[in-house]
């Protein structure tokens, strides 16, 4: 049986936690920053985990995730 290939645009956009969670980067960070206050641009910092709803269909685009 071959391999089963990873979505590679998921696999740019996604990742795991240590405890196994499903991680996503926020939207609303790629730029034009300074035009945004910086209440608002805290607001979308970090990482933020992905629902139960679509952890499992991250998990069947991501089979080695």
């Amino acid at each position: 049986m071959p391999k089963m290939k990873s979505h590679k645009a998921a696999q740019k956009r996604l990742g795991v936690s240590g405890s196994g969670k499903v991680i996503r980067v926020r939207s609303w960070r790629g730029h034009h920053l300074e035009l945004k206050s910086s209440r608002r641009t805290r607001r979308y910092a970090g990482k933020s985990l992905v629902g139960g709803t679509h952890a499992s269909a991250v998990r069947r685009l991501l089979p080695y995730l």
